[in-house]
């Protein structure tokens, strides 16, 4: 989507504004040359930056202003109003910004900024050079913030996979079910990375780390030396441990090569079986049932995600995937897989011409392991996500780092957690000492419903419901020991950013 196509609204800001029309804490839509640009008032100050997130084009103007920031309606990406900045994930690039005059109660908007180019502080411990294990979110983001920080010694991003860095979110959703075309999924051409100076290396698996060296061993015998290290392995999918698990037409879901061969096995089918109810196998749902194929759904619990999102939202969401098609197996698993069924331990028979579990996933750690690192069902951090050697950080799917918020260690396995951590990871090897403390969030979309989560609970003993799920209008409230630990919204974007920042705030008053 390109900015120079989005319809003008609003004032054209070059040729001002009276001040009034921007009281103190809104955010104003206007445009200048020919570019749609939001005017943000916070105090005395006016800021004017460009409208249009740079994630998914979410118009910012419908966010949050919070202090000299602007926050993204749709999935809480955040903007410095002063600089444009990207602050945290999943937004990568910045958004441009325009010079601001005040003159005789009017405001004007002027000519647009140069990018501010940083530099490293001579302060801080600078490492010789940097090695990245992990081409996902957190690796990802961590090269290209070391390179936004101002580092210019050598980073090397070692990555398994055979494709670039791409949105992992839409390998499920709207990749997978034929709404977005192939060329939206790399975040980066390989282009970028060779511009940048980021030796990025696809498909290349590490064998071990040598930490009293300092090199890393890949399979194929080749070695690189670091200075500081950062793990971002991710998870990897739990595997059916049934018979017939392991024949050709059964699927797991990870990566984009996964992605492709669903796709391809989807246009010549007519049935598919997916095995487990949570975000993975409901999204495939949806985005099968999407492509017009009879879509079953097999779980053991007693509604979907009713585990995350309580019996009342499952219950909802069940529903609505009913309302297209869907057929539902609940209270009962996979006893075993043929070439044309799936057969339940109730004894049911499922005719399937294909089939994909989501059962979850386990953290990558065998590196990890095998390096000496303290694991603690995943690889154990501390505040600013170093692990229990020094210059070896991690991040992403596998990190469990300690949460001021619940004041318990967690490990969260989402996209938007695993890019933000990757940002903290990057700016503290770079000798910062910059504690990881935001919140976790995540987005689904099942069909043409979000739902939006912030805050985290493993486990909850009280869920209030305001609005009407029906109407598809709520925000879901989920307390432990009468501790509000997350909320769960339905359109309902403010509100949703304002639980981010109620969290946020309750962190701050712990120091």
């Amino acid at each position: 989507m390109s900015v120079t196509k989005t319809k003008l609204s609003g004032p054209d800001l070059p040729s001002g504004i009276a001040l009034s029309a921007i009281p103190d804490g809104t955010l104003l839509l206007g445009h200048a040359q020919g570019e749609p640009v939001l005017l943000a008032r916070k105090g005395d100050e006016l800021f004017a930056t460009g409208n249009i997130c740079t994630h998914y084009h979410a118009p910012l103007n419908e966010g949050l202003l919070v202090n000299d920031t602007v926050r993204c309606p749709w999935h809480h990406a955040c903007f410095s109003l002063r600089t444009g900045e990207a602050l945290r994930a999943p937004a990568l690039d910045p958004l441009p910004c325009w010079r601001v005059e005040q003159k005789d109660g009017n405001v004007y908007v002027l000519e647009k900024l140069e990018p501010e180019i940083k530099q490293l502080s001579s302060i801080l411990k600078i490492p010789e050079s940097v090695v990245i294990i992990g081409g996902g979110a957190a690796g990802n983001v961590a090269a290209e913030t070391l390179r936004r920080e101002g580092y210019s010694g050598p980073i090397t991003l070692f990555s398994a996979d055979v494709s670039v860095p791409y949105d992992r979110p839409k390998l499920s959703k709207s990749y997978l079910a034929g709404v977005t075309p192939p060329e939206s999924n790399p975040l980066r051409s390989f282009g970028f990375y060779q511009q940048h100076n980021i030796d990025l290396k696809l498909n290349a698996r590490v064998a071990k780390i040598d930490t009293v060296n300092q090199n890393v061993q890949l399979i194929d015998g080749g070695k690189q030396s670091y200075d500081s290290l950062l793990l971002a392995t991710g998870a990897e999918p739990v595997k059916l441990d049934v018979p017939g698990a392991g024949l050709p037409h059964v699927f797991y879901l990870r990566t984009l090569a996964d992605s492709r061969a669903l796709i391809a096995r989807a246009l010549a089918a007519q049935r598919v079986v997916i095995i487990g109810a949570s975000f993975i196998g409901l999204e495939v749902a949806a985005s099968l049932s999407m492509r017009n194929l009879e879509v079953h759904v097999v779980a053991p619990g007693s509604s979907p995600m009713e585990k995350i999102l309580g019996i009342e939202v499952g219950t909802f969401i069940r529903k609505l995937h009913e309302q297209h098609g869907v057929k539902f197996h609940l209270g009962a698993k996979a006893a075993s897989i043929d070439e044309h069924n799936v057969i339940l331990t109730n004894g049911h028979i499922l005719p399937a011409d294909f089939v994909v579990a989501g059962i979850g996933v386990k953290p990558s750690i065998s590196l990890a392991e095998k390096a000496g690192i303290i694991l603690d069902r995943g690889v154990k951090v501390n505040e600013y996500l170093e692990t229990s050697i020094p210059g070896i950080f991690a991040a992403g799917d596998i990190a469990r780092w300690p949460d001021r918020l619940t004041g318990e260690g967690i490990r969260v396995e989402h996209w938007v957690v695993a890019q933000r951590q990757g940002r903290t990871a990057a700016r503290n090897i770079l000798g910062g000492r910059e504690r990881f403390d935001a919140v976790p969030f995540f987005w689904t979309r099942q069909y043409d419903l979000g739902i939006s989560y912030i805050g985290h609970a493993e486990q909850w003993d009280h869920v209030e419901i305001d609005g009407q799920l029906d109407a598809r209008n709520c925000t879901i409230t989920y307390r432990r020991g009468g501790k509000k630990l997350a909320v769960a919204v339905i359109n309902r974007s403010i509100a949703g950013l304002r639980a981010e920042v109620e969290f946020e705030r309750k962190i701050n008053l712990l120091e």
